[in-house]
């Protein structure tokens, strides 16, 4: 039957309690809003549509939540359901009901895939938490959960009109998705019907049978109860301590649940008679249970202290069982009032409606604190930092959940790839993988993908993977298990071409550096590599860097060199050190001789760690060249006796000239790319200049800079080369 509109000022009734009319005239406006937005859609059970989404803003309610959340449970099928935009419910209702129905809504499509991972009762549970992880990290809002607790809630009370292998489905998913997620928000209302309601049709002769019993022994049970609680009002009374005595119901499923733990049968379950005692402070939780087991005899090994050590939901309470009248055992729960409305609505207590202000920043501050620590998901943690970087590491943002085309989730590092899910799905999707889609459409391989895609892999039926995967800069690759995998794939199936590779990667910098002659026998030895091979496999792996084995190869072409050089000492042949080295205004020193000055020849420019050679001059000191420059080998054959033999000595903050040479594509704003480069790395660039080629838009740039080491030259001259469009990067020579 159509709920007409008529019936929504009765239905407000139930809801207005506690709201301002501002309130409850925007809940009229939505409930009209969902009646013609659901009109003529019907439920399995052939009632009208919009009935449920009343009873889930009803739940929502009971709860206690703010205004616009039972706003956004009116609506949260509307989007998903019927011709609704997002923007239509931004404009009528604002951007935060908006975001919630967004949020439910996408709930609703993980919930939709989920279907197809074929949950069951065995060797499931890993990918129950993964679906679970999954809800949390795609909502901004917990609220997003709490309605679709709700919405799921109401479908289970509603489940009779679904047939048998449907029921047994959805109370399966209920049981082992939505009811840990309940448990886990500390909603323990919903938490225990949810349990109750799935494990009636997952096990229906078993519940039936201890719903039997429960009932059987109904009176008595309560009789017991009642005298137990009067004892126990007038022994707190007398010891002056203030409490409200509440019978506790205990819930089907937790009966079966400790059942099969402690492998009893139910007539040995004590814990089916149970009282709670709610106090006024934490101070009256221990004056209460040490009222308790004064006049009562408790059982040890059946006490816990969840006030002292709160469970991983925040849930507080003290337990304890003793023997009462009758020698029947009781189970007793302590807690103060505050804490039983936390462990009953958990983190919907934080968003108890108090309309008509706002929260200031500390209520908020506290909220978001809340949340970090519900959201810790069973891991202790040192101290705060760690802890807020835990929550935020392993459920938001550093893991992400996407689905195969079968269903299956895959739980990926945050900035994974399509080759990282191809990868974790078999290494032979992963070697095979030439293309990719996500949620249908094509997307390159270096794609980063988001919790609740869908993930396909195209791949090829021969082939293996590129080189290209291995660079970290082009960004195809997030995880250690995908690299491991590739690499493993170059060492023993396509060796030669990996070594080969490697090989070139290294020469090319070697080029770069204006190294020559270098030994490679001997640079895999200062590496710490076993050979050549592994040194070339390295290299293309990216575990050895090409920029740190031309250093390595400078200082075993010059073993004198210091890596951390900035000074020049500069001693002669058949020389005898002095006493004391003379320091000199340009911070260096000539070991054997004192008074001679020293300057770096233009004409190539030699930095530290470039083996180099010294000319004396007549009347202006010793002139430092690098050992290949083609003038202090043109002097060694005509003046040979006036080249001396140089080391770098120590460090010191000096700087250095050389030149750089680009050749590149011309593109807008290479020259700002260029220049950021430097100034990221802190190079001064004393001067530059370009030139364009048209016949091949190609440019030339010649910079001069100033470097404190080989190292930061390697370390620049590889930034330059990253740089789109550039061909080559190298060293003047």
């Amino acid at each position: 039957m159509e709920l007409p509109a008529s019936h929504v000022p009765e239905w407000l009734k139930g809801i207005a309690d506690g709201r301002t009319p501002e309130c409850v005239s925007r809940i009229e406006e939505a409930a009209h809003f969902a009646i013609k937005a659901h009109t003529g859609q019907k439920r399995a059970s052939g009632e009208d549509y919009v009935n449920h989404t009343f009873a889930v803003a009803a739940i929502v309610h009971e709860l206690g939540l703010d205004s616009d959340v039972v706003i956004a449970a009116l609506l949260h099928d509307t989007v998903e359901d019927t011709a609704v935009e997002l923007d239509d419910l931004s404009k009528l209702f604002g951007v935060d009901v908006a975001n919630l129905v967004d949020g439910v809504t996408k709930m609703e499509v993980i919930q939709e895939l989920s279907d197809q991972a074929n949950l069951g009762r065995n060797n499931q549970d890993a990918k129950a938490e993964s679906l679970r992880k999954m809800m949390l990290a795609m909502v901004d809002d917990v609220r997003v959960v709490l309605i679709k607790l709700c919405d799921r809630l109401h479908n289970m009370r509603t489940l009779e009109s679904m047939r048998a292998e449907k029921q047994k489905r959805i109370a399966t998913e209920t049981l082992e998705i939505f009811s840990p997620l309940a448990n886990r928000l500390g909603v323990w209302q919903i938490k225990w019907e949810l349990e109750d309601l799935s494990f009636r049709y997952i096990e229906p002769e078993i519940y039936k049978s201890i719903a039997h019993k429960l009932a059987e022994r109904r009176v008595d049970r309560e009789g017991f109860i009642n005298r137990f609680i009067s004892d126990l009002e007038s022994a707190l009374e007398i010891d002056g301590v203030e409490a409200e005595i509440r019978g506790r119901a205990k819930h089907i499923y937790s009966i079966w649940s400790k059942m099969q733990k402690k492998g009893l049968e139910f007539e040995q379950l004590f814990d089916v008679r149970a009282v709670r005692v709610l106090v006024n402070s934490v101070q009256d939780c221990y004056a209460a249970l040490g009222c308790i087991h004064t006049n009562w005899k408790y059982i040890s090994g059946e006490f816990d202290d969840y006030i002292a050590t709160p469970k991983e939901n925040n849930y507080r309470s003290i337990h304890t069982a003793v023997i009462g009248p009758t020698g029947k055992v009781v189970e007793v729960q302590i807690r103060t009032h505050e804490m039983h409305e936390y462990n009953e609505l958990g983190i919907a207590a934080h968003w108890r409606y108090k309309e008509g202000r706002r929260d200031n920043d500390q209520a908020v501050n506290n909220k978001i604190l809340w949340l970090r620590q519900l959201l810790e998901w069973k891991d202790e943690v040192a101290d705060a930092s760690e802890f807020v970087d835990r929550v935020k590491d392993e459920v938001f943002e550093d893991r992400v959940y996407v689905f195969s085309p079968k269903g299956k989730v895959v739980d990926l590092a945050y900035g994974s790839t399509p080759i990282d899910f191809a990868y974790a799905i078999h290494t032979e999707v992963g070697h095979r993988c030439r293309g990719a889609k996500v949620n249908g459409k094509m997307v390159p391989l270096t794609h980063k993908l988001l919790t609740g895609q869908q993930v396909s892999i195209i791949t090829a039926k021969t082939g293996g993977p590129s080189l290209d995967w291995l660079d970290n800069h082009k960004g195809y690759v997030r995880s250690r298990r995908a690299r491991a995998r590739i690499q493993h794939w170059f060492r023993h199936e396509n060796r030669d071409a990996t070594i080969a590779h490697g090989r070139s990667l290294l020469e090319r910098e070697l080029d770069r550096m204006n190294l020559s002659d270098v030994k490679f026998d001997l640079l895999a030895k200062q590496l710490g590599v076993e050979d050549t091979d592994e040194m070339f496999f390295k290299l293309v792996d990216g575990s050895i860097k090409p920029g740190r084995a031309a250093v390595v190869a400078q200082r075993i072409l010059k073993p004198e060199a210091d890596e951390a050089d900035d000074q020049l000492e500069i001693s002669f042949k058949g020389a005898s050190r002095a006493a004391n080295d003379d320091v000199r205004p340009d911070n260096l020193t000539i070991e054997g001789v004192s008074g001679l000055m020293t300057h770096l020849a233009q004409c190539c420019q030699p930095v530290p760690g470039d083996k180099v050679l010294g000319f004396v001059t007549r009347g202006t000191g010793i002139t430092i060249h690098r050992e290949t420059c083609p003038n202090i080998l043109y002097q060694q054959h005509t003046a040979g006796e006036r080249v001396v033999e140089v080391n770098w000595g120590q460090s010191s903050e000096r700087t250095y000239p050389m030149t750089v040479l680009i050749n590149a594509f011309d593109r807008k704003g290479l020259l700002k790319d260029v220049s950021t480069v430097f100034a990221d790395e802190r190079v001064n660039v004393l001067q530059m200049s370009t030139r364009t080629e048209p016949k091949d838009a190609s440019v030339n740039m010649e910079v001069d800079v100033e470097v404190t080491s080989l190292e930061a030259m390697s370390k620049l001259l590889a930034k330059l080369d990253q740089l789109p469009n550039v061909l080559s990067v190298k060293r003047k020579k």
